[in-house]
Protein backbone atom coordinates (compact mmCIF):
# COMPACT_ATOMS: atom_id res chain seq x y z
CA UNK A 1 0.00 0.00 0.00
CA UNK A 2 1.35 3.30 -0.64
CA UNK A 3 2.12 6.00 1.65
CA UNK A 4 -0.51 8.34 0.71
CA UNK A 5 -3.49 5.68 1.31
CA UNK A 6 -2.54 4.77 4.54
CA UNK A 7 -4.88 6.04 7.29
CA UNK A 8 -3.29 5.27 10.39
CA UNK A 9 0.73 5.92 10.80
CA UNK A 10 3.20 3.09 10.49
CA UNK A 11 6.08 2.81 13.19
CA UNK A 12 8.47 -0.16 13.49
CA UNK A 13 8.78 -1.79 17.00
CA UNK A 14 12.31 -3.18 16.89
CA UNK A 15 13.33 0.79 16.83
CA UNK A 16 12.11 0.99 20.18
CA UNK A 17 13.45 -2.33 21.91
CA UNK A 18 16.12 -2.40 19.50
CA UNK A 19 17.29 1.20 18.68
CA UNK A 20 19.76 3.43 20.16
CA UNK A 21 18.91 6.88 22.10
CA UNK A 22 18.48 8.64 18.74
CA UNK A 23 16.05 5.78 17.28
CA UNK A 24 14.03 5.39 20.22
CA UNK A 25 12.99 8.70 21.11
CA UNK A 26 12.23 9.08 17.49
CA UNK A 27 9.92 6.25 17.85
CA UNK A 28 8.47 7.28 20.96
CA UNK A 29 7.38 10.97 19.75
CA UNK A 30 5.39 8.97 16.37
CA UNK A 31 3.86 6.67 18.70
CA UNK A 32 2.65 9.27 21.32
CA UNK A 33 1.53 11.52 18.21
CA UNK A 34 -0.74 8.51 17.11
CA UNK A 35 -2.09 7.90 19.97
CA UNK A 36 -3.09 11.41 20.35
CA UNK A 37 -3.90 12.45 17.13
CA UNK A 38 -5.85 9.33 15.40
CA UNK A 39 -5.86 6.68 18.04
CA UNK A 40 -4.29 3.91 16.21
CA UNK A 41 -1.37 2.94 14.61
CA UNK A 42 0.42 0.37 12.78
CA UNK A 43 3.10 -1.49 13.78
CA UNK A 44 6.09 -3.86 12.35
CA UNK A 45 9.03 -5.21 13.37
CA UNK A 46 7.19 -6.83 16.09
CA UNK A 47 8.83 -10.03 16.05
CA UNK A 48 5.51 -12.48 16.59
CA UNK A 49 6.38 -15.46 14.42
CA UNK A 50 3.96 -15.25 11.35
CA UNK A 51 3.87 -18.88 11.41
CA UNK A 52 2.06 -18.72 15.36
CA UNK A 53 -0.26 -16.43 13.94
CA UNK A 54 -1.08 -18.20 10.58
CA UNK A 55 -1.12 -21.71 12.89
CA UNK A 56 -3.50 -20.27 15.19
CA UNK A 57 -6.11 -19.33 12.64
CA UNK A 58 -6.24 -22.70 11.14
CA UNK A 59 -7.21 -23.90 14.77
CA UNK A 60 -9.60 -21.55 15.29
CA UNK A 61 -11.47 -22.25 12.11
CA UNK A 62 -11.34 -25.74 12.94
CA UNK A 63 -13.01 -24.89 16.16
CA UNK A 64 -15.78 -22.67 15.09
CA UNK A 65 -16.61 -24.97 12.42
CA UNK A 66 -17.87 -27.27 14.96
CA UNK A 67 -21.56 -27.99 15.57
CA UNK A 68 -22.85 -25.41 17.46
CA UNK A 69 -23.77 -27.74 20.36
CA UNK A 70 -20.56 -28.86 20.84
CA UNK A 71 -18.75 -25.55 20.90
CA UNK A 72 -21.60 -24.74 24.07
CA UNK A 73 -19.65 -27.28 25.81
CA UNK A 74 -17.00 -24.39 26.28
CA UNK A 75 -19.50 -21.62 27.25
CA UNK A 76 -18.75 -21.36 30.74
CA UNK A 77 -21.91 -19.97 33.20
CA UNK A 78 -20.89 -17.00 35.19
CA UNK A 79 -17.80 -16.12 33.51
CA UNK A 80 -19.16 -12.60 31.59
CA UNK A 81 -17.38 -14.14 28.02
CA UNK A 82 -14.24 -13.36 29.93
CA UNK A 83 -13.41 -17.25 29.35
CA UNK A 84 -14.02 -19.57 26.81
CA UNK A 85 -16.78 -19.49 24.01
CA UNK A 86 -19.85 -16.72 23.76
CA UNK A 87 -22.21 -17.71 21.27
CA UNK A 88 -23.56 -15.88 18.42
CA UNK A 89 -26.01 -12.79 19.23
CA UNK A 90 -24.76 -12.39 22.75
CA UNK A 91 -23.02 -8.99 22.20
CA UNK A 92 -23.86 -5.79 21.61
CA UNK A 93 -22.06 -2.19 21.29
CA UNK A 94 -23.60 -0.13 24.60
CA UNK A 95 -25.42 1.87 22.42
CA UNK A 96 -27.19 -0.69 19.87
CA UNK A 97 -30.40 -2.04 20.55
CA UNK A 98 -29.15 -5.11 18.05
CA UNK A 99 -25.95 -7.98 18.56
CA UNK A 100 -23.74 -8.03 16.57
CA UNK A 101 -23.27 -10.93 13.81
CA UNK A 102 -20.32 -12.86 15.73
CA UNK A 103 -19.46 -15.71 17.91
CA UNK A 104 -16.09 -15.75 19.92
CA UNK A 105 -13.55 -17.33 22.30
CA UNK A 106 -11.72 -15.67 24.74
CA UNK A 107 -8.59 -17.07 26.20
CA UNK A 108 -7.40 -15.66 30.07
CA UNK A 109 -4.76 -15.09 32.17
CA UNK A 110 -3.16 -17.80 33.70
CA UNK A 111 -0.75 -17.81 36.31
CA UNK A 112 1.04 -20.28 38.40
CA UNK A 113 -1.14 -19.68 41.29
CA UNK A 114 -4.59 -20.50 39.47
CA UNK A 115 -6.94 -23.37 40.38
CA UNK A 116 -7.91 -25.92 37.18
CA UNK A 117 -11.59 -24.25 37.40
CA UNK A 118 -9.76 -20.95 37.14
CA UNK A 119 -7.87 -21.74 33.79
CA UNK A 120 -8.68 -21.43 30.33
CA UNK A 121 -10.55 -24.78 29.47
CA UNK A 122 -9.05 -26.95 26.92
CA UNK A 123 -10.77 -27.73 23.76
CA UNK A 124 -10.43 -31.72 23.24
CA UNK A 125 -11.60 -31.89 19.70
CA UNK A 126 -8.94 -29.57 18.31
CA UNK A 127 -6.14 -29.59 21.24
CA UNK A 128 -3.54 -27.37 19.48
CA UNK A 129 -6.58 -24.24 19.75
CA UNK A 130 -5.31 -23.91 23.37
CA UNK A 131 -1.52 -24.68 23.10
CA UNK A 132 -1.25 -22.36 20.21
CA UNK A 133 -3.35 -19.65 21.87
CA UNK A 134 -1.54 -19.62 25.05
CA UNK A 135 1.75 -19.15 23.27
CA UNK A 136 0.46 -16.50 21.04
CA UNK A 137 -1.36 -14.91 24.51
CA UNK A 138 2.40 -14.28 26.13
CA UNK A 139 3.65 -12.95 22.89
CA UNK A 140 1.04 -10.06 22.54
CA UNK A 141 1.40 -9.30 25.93
CA UNK A 142 4.86 -8.86 25.43
CA UNK A 143 4.98 -6.50 22.84
CA UNK A 144 1.97 -4.89 24.31
CA UNK A 145 4.25 -3.62 27.33
CA UNK A 146 6.85 -2.73 25.01
CA UNK A 147 4.67 -0.24 23.56
CA UNK A 148 2.83 0.87 27.05
CA UNK A 149 6.76 1.15 27.79
CA UNK A 150 6.84 3.89 25.08
CA UNK A 151 3.92 5.70 25.88
CA UNK A 152 5.00 6.02 29.93
CA UNK A 153 8.07 7.37 28.72
CA UNK A 154 5.89 9.53 26.37
CA UNK A 155 3.67 10.74 29.23
CA UNK A 156 6.68 11.47 31.65
CA UNK A 157 6.17 8.49 33.62
CA UNK A 158 8.61 6.07 35.05
CA UNK A 159 9.19 3.58 32.01
CA UNK A 160 7.70 0.88 34.27
CA UNK A 161 4.71 2.31 35.23
CA UNK A 162 2.24 0.21 33.09
CA UNK A 163 4.07 -2.95 33.16
CA UNK A 164 3.63 -2.88 36.90
CA UNK A 165 0.08 -3.30 36.56
CA UNK A 166 -0.40 -5.51 33.40
CA UNK A 167 1.94 -7.99 35.14
CA UNK A 168 -0.84 -10.98 35.65
CA UNK A 169 -3.11 -8.25 34.27
CA UNK A 170 -6.95 -9.56 33.20
CA UNK A 171 -5.64 -9.17 29.29
CA UNK A 172 -7.60 -11.04 27.10
CA UNK A 173 -6.93 -13.06 23.74
CA UNK A 174 -10.23 -12.79 21.34
CA UNK A 175 -10.62 -15.24 17.87
CA UNK A 176 -13.94 -13.67 16.72
CA UNK A 177 -15.41 -15.47 13.89
CA UNK A 178 -18.07 -13.72 12.06
CA UNK A 179 -20.40 -16.38 9.95
CA UNK A 180 -20.85 -16.29 6.76
CA UNK A 181 -24.07 -13.90 6.09
CA UNK A 182 -27.02 -15.65 4.67
CA UNK A 183 -30.07 -13.35 4.79
CA UNK A 184 -30.29 -9.46 4.82
CA UNK A 185 -29.76 -8.45 8.27
CA UNK A 186 -31.80 -5.99 9.95
CA UNK A 187 -30.28 -3.97 11.24
CA UNK A 188 -27.31 -5.28 12.69
CA UNK A 189 -23.85 -5.31 11.21
CA UNK A 190 -20.39 -7.57 12.38
CA UNK A 191 -19.30 -5.33 14.67
CA UNK A 192 -21.49 -1.97 15.85
CA UNK A 193 -19.09 0.82 16.24
CA UNK A 194 -17.56 0.74 19.03
CA UNK A 195 -14.61 1.90 21.74
CA UNK A 196 -12.53 -0.92 23.23
CA UNK A 197 -12.43 -0.69 27.16
CA UNK A 198 -9.31 -1.73 28.04
CA UNK A 199 -5.19 -0.05 27.83
CA UNK A 200 -4.61 -0.59 24.70
CA UNK A 201 -5.97 -3.45 22.08
CA UNK A 202 -3.70 -4.93 19.55
CA UNK A 203 -5.14 -6.92 16.10
CA UNK A 204 -3.42 -8.90 13.79
CA UNK A 205 -4.68 -9.07 10.20
CA UNK A 206 -8.14 -10.31 10.17
CA UNK A 207 -9.30 -12.93 7.22
CA UNK A 208 -11.45 -10.27 4.95
CA UNK A 209 -11.56 -6.72 5.32
CA UNK A 210 -14.32 -3.88 6.90
CA UNK A 211 -12.29 -2.26 10.01
CA UNK A 212 -13.08 1.19 9.60
CA UNK A 213 -12.07 3.93 12.48
CA UNK A 214 -13.89 7.20 12.70
CA UNK A 215 -12.11 10.21 12.47
CA UNK A 216 -12.26 13.73 14.04
CA UNK A 217 -14.29 14.94 11.20
CA UNK A 218 -16.71 11.90 11.64
CA UNK A 219 -15.83 10.42 8.11
CA UNK A 220 -15.27 6.45 8.32
CA UNK A 221 -11.70 5.54 6.93
CA UNK A 222 -11.19 1.61 6.36
CA UNK A 223 -7.86 0.18 7.32
CA UNK A 224 -6.42 -2.00 5.61
CA UNK A 225 -3.01 -3.69 7.55
CA UNK A 226 0.01 -4.77 5.09
CA UNK A 227 1.68 -8.48 5.69
CA UNK A 228 3.16 -8.63 9.29
CA UNK A 229 1.72 -5.44 10.76
CA UNK A 230 -0.42 -5.33 13.81
CA UNK A 231 -3.26 -2.61 14.62
CA UNK A 232 -3.15 -1.16 17.88
CA UNK A 233 -5.23 1.38 19.14
CA UNK A 234 -6.15 3.26 22.66
CA UNK A 235 -8.75 1.79 24.37
CA UNK A 236 -10.81 4.05 27.28
CA UNK A 237 -8.75 3.10 30.60
CA UNK A 238 -6.02 4.57 28.61
CA UNK A 239 -7.96 7.65 27.61
CA UNK A 240 -9.61 8.10 30.91
CA UNK A 241 -6.22 7.75 32.26
CA UNK A 242 -4.37 10.69 30.21
CA UNK A 243 -7.93 12.50 30.15
CA UNK A 244 -8.92 12.58 26.98
CA UNK A 245 -4.88 13.25 25.53
CA UNK A 246 -4.61 10.25 24.35
CA UNK A 247 -7.85 9.18 21.85
CA UNK A 248 -10.27 6.01 22.00
CA UNK A 249 -11.45 6.27 18.62
CA UNK A 250 -14.86 4.60 17.43
CA UNK A 251 -14.04 1.89 15.44
CA UNK A 252 -16.63 -0.59 13.29
CA UNK A 253 -16.52 -3.57 11.34
CA UNK A 254 -18.65 -3.88 8.11
CA UNK A 255 -20.52 -6.20 6.16
CA UNK A 256 -18.70 -7.07 2.70
CA UNK A 257 -20.32 -6.16 -0.47
CA UNK A 258 -23.33 -8.68 -0.92
CA UNK A 259 -21.20 -10.81 -3.14
CA UNK A 260 -18.60 -11.28 -0.29
CA UNK A 261 -21.52 -12.31 2.10
CA UNK A 262 -20.55 -16.17 1.83
CA UNK A 263 -16.94 -15.56 2.92
CA UNK A 264 -16.39 -15.71 6.94
CA UNK A 265 -14.41 -13.55 8.60
CA UNK A 266 -12.22 -14.46 11.17
CA UNK A 267 -10.03 -11.82 13.64
CA UNK A 268 -7.97 -11.98 16.79
CA UNK A 269 -7.40 -9.08 18.96
CA UNK A 270 -5.60 -8.94 22.12
CA UNK A 271 -7.38 -6.54 24.79
CA UNK A 272 -4.70 -5.69 27.22
CA UNK A 273 -5.99 -5.17 30.77
CA UNK A 274 -4.12 -4.29 34.08
CA UNK A 275 -4.87 -6.09 37.45
CA UNK A 276 -8.56 -5.12 38.40
CA UNK A 277 -7.08 -2.74 41.21
CA UNK A 278 -4.85 -0.09 38.92
CA UNK A 279 -6.56 3.20 39.11
CA UNK A 280 -7.57 4.97 36.37
CA UNK A 281 -8.05 8.42 37.96
CA UNK A 282 -7.15 11.18 36.00
CA UNK A 283 -3.03 12.06 35.83
CA UNK A 284 -2.37 15.33 37.07
CA UNK A 285 -0.48 15.67 34.63
CA UNK A 286 -2.94 15.65 31.85
CA UNK A 287 -5.36 18.41 33.92
CA UNK A 288 -4.67 22.04 31.96
CA UNK A 289 -7.31 25.44 32.10
CA UNK A 290 -7.85 23.97 28.76
CA UNK A 291 -8.24 20.62 29.61
CA UNK A 292 -9.85 20.21 33.00
CA UNK A 293 -10.89 16.55 35.05
CA UNK A 294 -13.39 15.07 32.44
CA UNK A 295 -13.77 11.78 34.61
CA UNK A 296 -14.50 10.31 38.30
CA UNK A 297 -12.08 8.45 40.13
CA UNK A 298 -12.40 4.64 39.38
CA UNK A 299 -10.27 1.40 39.64
CA UNK A 300 -9.67 -0.36 36.48
CA UNK A 301 -11.96 -3.22 38.02
CA UNK A 302 -14.86 -1.10 38.85
CA UNK A 303 -15.10 0.03 34.98
CA UNK A 304 -14.58 -3.22 33.34
CA UNK A 305 -17.08 -4.28 35.00
CA UNK A 306 -19.33 -1.76 34.58
CA UNK A 307 -18.77 -1.73 30.80
CA UNK A 308 -19.44 -5.52 30.32
CA UNK A 309 -23.01 -4.87 31.52
CA UNK A 310 -23.40 -1.87 28.98
CA UNK A 311 -22.46 -4.52 26.14
CA UNK A 312 -24.68 -7.24 27.75
CA UNK A 313 -22.20 -9.97 28.86
CA UNK A 314 -22.78 -9.26 32.45
CA UNK A 315 -26.17 -9.02 34.31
Amino acid sequence: MSASTRTIPLVNLSDFENGDAATRAAFIKKLGDAFHGIGFVGVTGHGIPKSLIDDFYVAAKKFFAMDTDVKRNYEIAGAAGQRGYTSFGKEKAKQSKVADLKEFFQIGQETPAMSADERNPDVKEVPEFMELGRRLYRQFEEKGNSLLQAIAIHLELPEDYFSNFTKDGVSILRAIHYPPITSEPASAIRAEQHEDINLITLLVGASAGGLQLQNSAGEWLEIVPENDEIVINVGDMLQRLTNNYLKSTTHRVVNPPRDQWHKPRLSIPFFLHPRPEMSLNVLDSCVTADNPQHYEPITAGGYLDQRLREIGLKK
